[in-house]
């Protein structure tokens, strides 16, 4: 398949260049393009063959439900049944934006769509490109991330070249994805709301809103039960996971840097690369193997929006094995610790304040 790729002028197609695209969905096609949270691979919702694509170019599981991006508020009805006032206060206070709703289906959407399932995710992206192509659609885009599945998640157009040239119709470049991190999704069609995924839109954000909100168990679990139904997507299959050994060191500060420079040593002296994750507070206290900041933990948004990309480096450079800081404080150290977790293949250390780097 030959792959057109379209520039974006500061945030901005041309008109003849959404055109293309909005000409694409209509006849099944595939379109990359990027959004707030990271870049989507886009195809017509409603088009059971259009998604069933979606799932071969990622090589993604057919039961693992894809996220419809819509362009209005109003479009819900159209899609969703027995919408909540929860919702209606949800959207007008979180859309455009990271936050992707479960709610129950209509039957025009397919169940190649919702991997099977009664219900439906719905977002609204605040992305201009994004909302552009599906304003102009006129419809319903499906669109989970543009990347491989299980690899990490695509937060440039680069990514996506990597991963989907030759396999889709369409990537658009529209820079750096701003947030970094997939949206959060909340399950509406429970008694109680529930978190299947954290984001940047946060418990204590959403409890703000509608009140009582809980986290389903399996966000911090590994959760690869093949029994499992998955009804967001990331909650059944491994995600995220870079090519090397990840592993995650958690406890204080101080004793974790030992330990992992311990690991990292043994390591380089075998002669096997070594990638180290750590944060602008504590790149310093490193001293062996490939050291990467992520940002700072003053700021959970530098951390979040740098996780994927460097995850892709050490891919590029075929590190072996990977040790990572973890990331629990705060709301969205949650949502951080979910992706890390999953892409650590959920291989933790504890590490104990009176270990000597063990």
């Amino acid at each position: 398949m030959n792959t057109i790729i379209i520039q974006a002028d500061n945030g901005t197609l041309k008109e003849d260049d959404i055109k293309t695209a909005v000409s694409i969905l209509k006849n099944g096609g595939l379109v990359a393009f990027p959004t707030e949270t990271v870049y989507g691979l886009g195809a017509d919702a409603l088009n059971p063959k259009a998604s069933e694509k979606i799932y071969k170019a990622k090589g993604r599981p057919s039961d693992n439900p894809l996220i419809v991006h819509i362009s209005d508020i109003k479009n819900i009805e159209q899609i969703a049944r027995d919408v909540s006032m929860k919702a209606y206060e949800l959207a007008k206070v979180f859309w455009p934006g990271p936050l992707t709703m479960i709610l129950n289906k209509k039957d025009i959407v397919p169940y190649s769509t919702t991997g099977g399932l009664d219900t439906v995710a719905i977002r609204l992206p605040a992305n201009k490109i994004a909302k552009d192509i599906i304003s102009r659609f006129g419809g319903y885009v499906a669109a989970p991330s543009a990347n491989v599945s299980g690899k990490p998640s695509p937060t440039k157009a680069e990514h996506v070249i990597e991963d989907l040239m030759g396999k889709v119709d369409m990537i658009i470049d529209g820079g750096k994805s701003t947030l970094g991190l997939e949206s959060t999704i909340i399950d509406l069609t429970s008694t109680i709301p529930m978190i299947l995924r954290p984001g940047c839109i946060t418990k204590t954000m959403l409890e703000n809103v509608i009140g009582d909100v809980r986290y389903d168990k399996a966000i911090l679990e590994n959760h690869d039960d093949k029994d499992v139904i998955p009804k967001a997507p990331g909650m059944k299959y491994r995600h995220y996971a870079p090519e090397g050994c990840l592993t995650i060191y958690e406890g204080d500060m101080l004793p974790v840097a030992e330990a992992i420079n311990k690991k990292a040593m043994e390591y380089t002296l075998e002669g096997r690369s070594v990638g180290i994750i750590a944060t602008e507070e504590t790149k310093n206290l490193y001293k062996h193997g490939d050291i990467k900041s992520i940002g700072s933990r003053k700021d959970e948004d530098s951390i979040a929006a740098g996780l994927y990309s460097v995850l892709r480096y050490f891919d590029n450079v075929h590190t072996e094995y990977i040790f990572s800081e973890s990331f629990v404080n705060g709301d969205l150290g949650q949502a951080i610790m979910n992706r890390l977790l999953k892409a650590a293949g959920y291989r933790v250390v504890k590490v104990d304040k009176d270990m000597q780097g063990g």
